[in-house]
C-alpha cells in the first residue's frame, strides 16, 4: 500500500467524508445518525477510516462481542477500488479485533457480491450458511461467513 494511504479510528467530524464513501458504496446507506450512534452509544463497536492524504477513501466497522466479531460494513469509494486497499482494510480490520480479544470473524455479503466474497476468501473467510431474505431492499439472500482469527 502506498505511504499516502493510513489508517486510524473514525471520529465524529469524519461523518461527512464516511457517508460520501457509504452513499457511493451501497443501495442502502446508513444515516448520519446510526454512525453517530455507532461512535457513541455502542460499546461493542470499532471503527476504522483509510486516508489518502486529507480525505477518507474508504472506511470499515466491526463489533466485537466477548471473543466475537462481527463486521458491519466494509466500503472503498468506487476510485480508489482495484488498488488492494480492500486488503490492507481487512488485514487491518482483523489484526485490530484481534488485538482486542476476538478468536473469531464472521459477516454478511450479498449472494451476488462475487467481488466481496472472493476478498473474504482470500482472506480465509469460509461460507457459513444462508440468511434468506436479508436485505431488506430486494430481499436478496446474504451469505454468511466466518474466519479463524
Amino acid at each position: 500500500m502506498e505511504d499516502t494511504f493510513r489508517f486510524r479510528y473514525m471520529r465524529d467530524e469524519d461523518i461527512d467524508q464516511v457517508l460520501a464513501v457509504e452513499h457511493a458504496s451501497f443501495t442502502m446507506p446508513w444515516s448520519r445518525e446510526a454512525f453517530y450512534n455507532e461512535l457513541h452509544n455502542n460499546k461493542f463497536a470499532v471503527y476504522l477510516v483509510l486516508e489518502h492524504g486529507d480525505q477518507i477513501v474508504g472506511y470499515c466497522g466491526v463489533w466485537i462481542v466477548l471473543d466475537e466479531a462481527h463486521i458491519t460494513n466494509v466500503a472503498i469509494l468506487p476510485e480508489y477500488r482495484g488498488r488492494k486497499l480492500g486488503d490492507a482494510m481487512m488485514r487491518k480490520l482483523m489484526a485490530t479485533a484481534r488485538e482486542m480479544g476476538a478468536r473469531s470473524m464472521t459477516l454478511e455479503v450479498r449472494v451476488t457480491n462475487y467481488v466481496a466474497q472472493s476478498l473474504y476468501r482470500k482472506m480465509g473467510f469460509q461460507n457459513g450458511g444462508i440468511r434468506k431474505n436479508y436485505y431488506s431492499d430486494n430481499q436478496e439472500d446474504a451469505l454468511v461467513m466466518w474466519v479463524n482469527l
